[in-house]
């Protein structure tokens, strides 16, 4: 395995953005391919740090600046992976439901998953039903991810998830949720595919519902 898998790797997990984006350029100087890159370099970096900050080894600050990392390596690959016609893992449709305006474990879940090789949808906060609806007919995403941090807003994910019933897409994708008030018991009454305590668990169940793990 080159090097520069090896060093990349380890500048994800340091945080180190410049140098991930140095990395993956002199990987690109070097002949190597910008899916090689990915899946040895940047994927196997990210997936560390979710290892890590799952044991409570890494904290949400350490976890974003990896992300930073990644996000500059991944950059530059974007366009090169498209055009080499290269699938990402899948693709993966994020927001905070209706009246909800918390989107910190929202962006974490999501740049996580960027990092394990999923083109990431952002929609953002406060997302009626319609809006990831349309998003759904427009993207033909494999998953959707819903995020709510208040009790209030719990509601809204079961009000999204009959919508994209009621438009004929629920077969279309897997729906996962996540959120402080959320959990099992709560998910599985909404009819969603899954529920996600924590970051890393998130990208743990989007590999499993594109069959990755």
């Amino acid at each position: 395995m080159s090097r520069i898998y090896e060093r990349l790797s380890t500048a994800v997990l340091e945080g180190d953005a410049d140098k991930a984006k140095q990395l993956t350029e002199k990987g690109l100087e070097q002949g190597l391919g910008p899916k090689d890159i990915l899946d040895n370099g940047l994927v196997p970096g990210m997936d560390e740090v979710g290892v890590r900050f799952k044991r409570g080894d890494m904290f949400v600050p350490e976890v974003l600046m990896s992300a930073d990392a990644m996000s500059a390596g991944l950059e530059i690959l974007k366009p090169l992976l498209a055009a080499s016609g290269e699938k990402l893992a899948g693709k993966i449709l994020m927001g905070t439901v209706k009246a909800d305006l918390h989107d910190i474990g929202k962006n974490l879940v999501s740049m996580m998953c960027e990092g394990a090789g999923f083109e990431i949808i952002d929609l953002g906060f406060n997302v009626p039903p319609e809006k990831f609806v349309a998003a759904i007919k427009q993207h033909q995403p494999e998953v959707v991810g819903m995020s709510a941090m208040l009790t209030t807003t719990m509601r809204a994910m079961g009000h999204t998830i009959k919508a994209i019933e009621e438009a004929g897409l629920r077969d279309q994708v897997k729906i996962f949720v996540g959120g402080a008030p959320v959990d099992a018991a709560f998910a599985e009454r909404i009819g969603a595919d899954g529920y996600g305590s924590n970051a890393p668990s998130g990208v743990e169940m989007a590999k499993r519902f594109v069959g990755m793990n």
